[in-house]
């Protein structure tokens, strides 16, 4: 199968219809048939060999704990060896709530972490500060490091977690890795501002 009917297949999946990612990559020519196969193999080697650093910061991590366990076993897809040093791994789970005090170590721990480098924001605290409206917590780890997937709960299961595992593998099997990544960026971003405003979206639940 190659990329374009992947993303139409994609597409097909009622909560990938309005993907500005996969509609982007479907605009964009791709850059031929041997460069296509390599950014497919480069992308699988990279997706089957992701290696978490330790990032533990409150009570999502026992649930991340616990997804490494051979109940769940997500050795299964290669990821069980967490790294306790940050230039030795490249997928941050950050799982729990960020307070201020910890925000730069956090980043610190990012910026030691090798590129090609994703960020997984575990729990409803990680992602939006949860129920702690305070001084003292990040309003979401997202105004400290960039982050590729949001996994939503209080706290989310190890199966979420490890659907949102194999969906940041699905990303990085499609991530061009070429010239034209530039291309499918502009399209992503012109698309982005082409949609309507989430404030304008009224009468969805009617």
């Amino acid at each position: 199968m190659n990329m374009r009917d992947y993303n139409e297949k994609m597409l097909r999946i009622p909560s990938k219809r309005d993907d500005l990612q996969l509609a982007a990559e479907q605009s964009v020519d791709g850059p031929g048939f041997l460069i296509t196969s390599v950014e497919q193999l480069t992308g699988l080697a990279q997706a089957r060999s992701l290696w978490p650093v330790t990032m533990g910061l409150a009570c999502c991590a026992i649930e991340m704990m616990g997804a490494g366990t051979p109940r769940f076993d997500m050795s299964r897809f290669g990821w069980e060896i967490f790294r306790a040093s940050p230039r030795h791994a490249d997928v941050m789970i950050v799982s729990g709530r960020v307070s201020h005090k910890m925000a730069p170590i956090v980043r610190n721990v990012y910026d030691s972490m090798p590129e090609p480098k994703w960020v997984i924001s575990m729990g409803a605290c990680a992602s939006s500060g949860g129920l702690f409206n305070n001084y003292a917590i990040v309003q979401g780890c997202d105004h400290i490091v960039p982050v590729d997937i949001y996994l939503p709960g209080c706290p989310p299961r190890p199966e979420m977690l490890i659907n949102a595992m194999l969906e940041l593998t699905r990303q990085i099997e499609r991530r061009p890795i070429l010239a034209h990544r530039e291309e499918i960026a502009r399209a992503v971003e012109a698309a982005a501002l082409k949609a309507t405003p989430t404030s304008e979206m009224k009468g969805l639940l009617a």
